[in-house]
């Protein structure tokens, strides 16, 4: 089980399970992390994560989240 998330977790970069950067944490909100996607993200990783191209900040449910390490914050595929 993964841990819940922290105010400290803010800052962090988020990746996919394959490792790609997908962005960083702008702020946790009820055990959820408000990203701010990366400026390079391609088109197919924000389809494949449900991120719409106008959207500045996303949310990901502590559920979609695979594993948190001191730096980095990794999906679940």
């Amino acid at each position: 089980m993964v841990r819940e998330l922290t105010d400290s977790d803010e800052g962090k970069t988020v990746v996919t399970a394959g490792g790609e950067e997908v962005g960083t944490i702008d702020r946790i909100h009820n055990n959820n992390a408000h990203v701010k996607p990366k400026g390079s993200l391609s088109r197919s990783i924000r389809r494949r994560l449900g991120w719409a191209e106008e959207d500045d900040i996303f949310e990901v449910m502590h559920s979609q989240i695979r594993r948190i390490s001191d730096d980095e914050v990794v999906l679940r595929e």
